[in-house]
C-alpha cells in the first residue's frame, strides 16, 4: 500500500497497513530550508509564486516519511481574490488591508471568477502533483466561511470577535450575504483544486468556537454542508473545528468523511461514542514537539495504542506545528508512527 492509497483508505474509514501521517502546517518556520527561503521572499510572495510554493510544499517530504504533501498556501487567498487583500502585522498576527464596515463593502466583494484570479494556486498544484507522481497524496485546504468572515469583518486577527458577533446578531441579512458569497467562492476554489490534482480537501473552521454552541449549525456548519455537497463525492473532505469536539454529530451531518480534532479530544472515545461511518484525524498537542524525542514518541504511541481497535485514523497534530518545534522531535514523531505495529 503506497502513501496515497493509505491516506485515501483511512479517509474512507477502511483498514490500512499502518496509520498514515501528515502534520498541519508541516511546511514552515521550523524547517531551516524554509527559513532560508524566507530571508529572500515574503510569505505572500512564496504563496503567489508557483515554483516557490511547490518547493516549500515538497520540503517536509524530502526530510520525513510523510504520507501526504500539503499545498503551501493560505486561507486568506479567498478574501484577497474577492477584493480584500491581507498582510502580516509587524507586531504579529494577520491584518486585512481594510475591515468590512458596511453593507456596501460586502456588496462590492466579487465572488466570480475565483479560479482565474487564483491561477497561481492551480499552477502550484499541477507542479506539485507532477513532482509527487501517483504514489503520494496531495492535500488542498481552505478556510470555512465563518472563519474567513471573522477575519474580514474584524480587519484581521482578533481576541473577542465583537464586530463579527455584532453583525451576526444585529444585521443578520448582511452577514448572510457575506456568507453566501464566501460559499460560492470556496466551492469554485475547491473544484479548481480537485481538477488540478488534490486527493482530499481540508476545511479549517478555526474560529467556530467564537459563537454559541446552540448557534453552531446555523452560523457555520450549514455553510460547510453547502460546500461539501457541491464537491465530487469521491473526494474526501476533512473538517477541522478547533474547540468544537463536542459537536461531532453535527460536523458529520455536513457530509465530512473525516473529522479533525484538537488535542483536548479523546480520539477513541469519539469513535466509540459516535455510531457513524467516519474517519478521525489527530491529535498530538503541537507543544510536545518542543520537548524531547522520547517524550514525543511516548505521547504518539499512547494515541496510536488507543486507536488500535478502530480503523479510519489519520495521525496528525491537534493544531498547526509551531515554529519552535525541533527537527529531532519531528523525526521521532514520524518514525514512531510509521514503525508502529
Amino acid at each position: 500500500m503506497n502513501s496515497r492509497e493509505r491516506i485515501l483508505a483511512a479517509a474512507n474509514n477502511q483498514p490500512t497497513d499502518r496509520t498514515p501521517i501528515w502534520v498541519m502546517r508541516q511546511a514552515g518556520r521550523y524547517l531551516p530550508e524554509y527559513r532560508k527561503l524566507k530571508e529572500r521572499y515574503s510569505f505572500i510572495e512564496m504563496v503567489q509564486t508557483p515554483d516557490l510554493a511547490t518547493e516549500v510544499t515538497l520540503q517536509p517530504l524530502q526530510r520525513f516519511q510523510l504520507d501526504a504533501a500539503i499545498l503551501f498556501s493560505d486561507i486568506l487567498v479567498i478574501p484577497e481574490a474577492m477584493g480584500q487583500p491581507y498582510h502580516f502585522r509587524e507586531q504579529g498576527g494577520i491584518g486585512m488591508d481594510y475591515a468590512l464596515n458596511s453593507a456596501a463593502q460586502i456588496d462590492a466583494l466579487n465572488h466570480q471568477d475565483i479560479p482565474q484570479r487564483l491561477e497561481y494556486v492551480e499552477q502550484a498544484i499541477r507542479q506539485t502533483r507532477q513532482a509527487l507522481g501517483d504514489k503520494t497524496a496531495l492535500l488542498g485546504f481552505g478556510g470555512s466561511p465563518l472563519t474567513l468572515a471573522a477575519y474580514m469583518i474584524e480587519g484581521g486577527s482578533a481576541k473577542e470577535f465583537e464586530r463579527t458577533k455584532a453583525l451576526i446578531y444585529e444585521d443578520h441579512a448582511v452577514f448572510e450575504q457575506l456568507m453566501q458569497k464566501l460559499v460560492f467562492a470556496i466551492i469554485d476554489y475547491f473544484q479548481m483544486k480537485i481538477a488540478a490534482g488534490v486527493d482530499a480537501i481540508q476545511i479549517f473552521d478555526s474560529w467556530g468556537a467564537i459563537i454559541q454552541g446552540i448557534d453552531y449549525w446555523d452560523l457555520s456548519l450549514q455553510y460547510i454542508q453547502q460546500i461539501i455537497h457541491a464537491l465530487p463525492k469521491h473526494i474526501p473532505v476533512i473538517v477541522y473545528a478547533k474547540g468544537m469536539g463536542t459537536h461531532m454529530h453535527s460536523i458529520l451531518d455536513t457530509g465530512a468523511k473525516v473529522v479533525s480534532v484538537d488535542w483536548t479530544v479523546d480520539l477513541a472515545q469519539s469513535k466509540m461514542n459516535t455510531d457513524r461511518d467516519f474517519a478521525i484525524q489527530g491529535n498530538l498537542d503541537p507543544v510536545i514537539l518542543n520537548t524531547q524525542p522520547a517524550i514525543v514518541a511516548t505521547a504518539a504511541r499512547n494515541i496510536l495504542q488507543s486507536m488500535q481497535p478502530h480503523s479510519g485514523h489519520i495521525f496528525n497534530l491537534g493544531h498547526g506545528i509551531l515554529p519552535t518545534a525541533k527537527i529531532e522531535n519531528m523525526e521521532a514523531l514520524v518514525h514512531t508512527v510509521t514503525h508502529f505495529k
